[in-house]
């Protein structure tokens, strides 16, 4: 027999185990973000997108988590680590590049995907049109432009008085990569600098290239798009530096790394982009009714101290120009 407390205490206890029960089982959105190197660094990078997301409400370990992975540079590494994600059924996965996004998509995901790419999304297979991308999948597209290359160019030989020659390395496993050779190349000369290019399957090669540059005397070189290259920038960026070779390049984590020099797309933006989407994923919208971003915001960013250790003073006309100057 219970007394009358004991029975009023299991009536309450009763009337509260629904909302334990509840409490217990909300469970927040898992999002799994795909960087192409170091997590951390690559993290950096992808600041505004994770501040993006919390103005709009999500809030990590609160409103959302994340799971960060790296594919450290290595296109056997990556595999592994999209499989594993892809299996982990996250609530959306964020790709960091174009190589994450189709690895992903190989996997056949039931999460929905947001991407950031500099490689055409249509092209890669990512969508089927940036305006209805009719897949699992939307994102931001940098779009490069055979006018920023250009651009680079005439920023460059600002940076390097004198500068008539220069190198320049090329991903043989980027899909445009002979497009982008024949543009770049075709740039260079109109402003009168002639381009030493140089081609490779994986980063193990960058060491020979930049001894190559500097017994040819080439005292600058370009690095164009490349999931090797970009996965592993600080470690190429060092190897430059050994051999006395200015870096310049199309995306600012490069000057991050040790360039004197980059000019493109302001990732910052694709990043702030690829929140929204992801934001409006999240409530419910489906990406393949959502179009691809195309910002077409370019940014100049200048490293003078890096610039300084190869025996170049950046100008101050160039400083002034620059978008941001860091180092």
């Amino acid at each position: 027999m219970l007394d009358r407390r004991s029975l009023l205490g299991l009536i309450g206890a009763s009337a509260l185990a629904p909302r334990f029960v509840f409490a217990q089982a909300v469970k927040l959105p898992l999002v799994s973000v795909l960087f192409i190197g170091d997590t951390e660094e690559d993290e950096r990078a992808a600041k505004p997108f994770f501040d993006s997301m919390a103005k709009s409400g999500w809030i990590e370990g609160k409103t959302i988590n994340y799971e960060r992975h790296s594919g450290k540079g290595t296109r056997p590494h990556l595999e592994t680590m999209v499989s594993n994600v892809v299996g982990s059924e996250p609530d959306l996965i964020f790709a960091t590049t174009a190589s994450l996004a189709a690895a992903a998509l190989k996997e056949k995901p039931k999460a929905p995907m947001v991407f950031i790419t500099m490689a055409d999304p249509v092209a890669a297979g990512l969508v089927e049109s940036l305006k209805k991308p009719g897949r699992n999948a939307t994102g931001s597209y940098q779009v490069p432009g055979d006018a920023a290359a250009g651009k680079r160019f005439g920023y460059t030989k600002q940076a390097v008085h004198g500068l008539k020659r220069m190198g320049a390395v090329f991903d043989r496993n980027a899909a445009d990569y002979k497009q982008r050779r024949a543009s770049h190349e075709k740039a260079a000369r109109a402003h009168g600098i002639e381009v030493v290019s140089h081609e490779f399957t994986n980063f193990e090669a960058i060491a020979k290239i930049f001894a190559q540059m500097k017994r040819d005397g080439l005292a600058v070189c370009e690095v164009t798009p490349s999931f090797a290259l970009t996965g592993r920038r600080r470690e190429a960026a060092q190897l430059a530096e050994r051999n006395g070779i200015a870096l310049v390049a199309h995306r600012a984590e490069w000057v991050d790394a040790g360039a004197i020099l980059s000019y493109g797309v302001d990732v910052g933006e694709n990043y702030r982009r690829a929140a929204s989407l992801a934001h409006r994923i999240l409530k419910g919208e489906k990406p393949a009714a959502l179009p691809v971003e195309t910002p077409h915001r370019l940014e100049l960013v200048a490293n003078p101290k890096a610039a300084l250790a190869l025996g170049i003073a950046l100008p101050k006309a160039l400083l002034q120009k620059a978008n941001r100057v860091i180092g």
